[in-house]
């Protein structure tokens, strides 16, 4: 399992996480559940399926070039 932080409107529910996410219920940890982290900036910490985050939008994208390389004059 992975330990996520997200931004959720304050007192969401772990059903409101899973809903927000797009995740299925079996993908989270029920046990470990919803943890309220910094309430004044509604962050919460959750545990997913390692294959929930690599296919989530949260997951760390790769960061690669856009575009052509400019030419710089010289």
């Amino acid at each position: 399992m992975i330990l996520l932080t997200v931004r959720l409107p304050p007192g969401a529910s772990l059903q409101d996480a899973v809903a927000r996410l797009k995740l299925d219920p079996e993908e989270v940890d029920t046990a470990y559940g919803l943890v309220l982290i910094d309430p004044d900036q509604g962050l919460y910490g959750l545990r997913v399926s390692e294959k929930a985050w690599r296919e989530g939008a949260f997951s760390d994208p790769a960061i690669e070039p856009y575009g052509p390389p400019e030419d710089d004059g010289r």
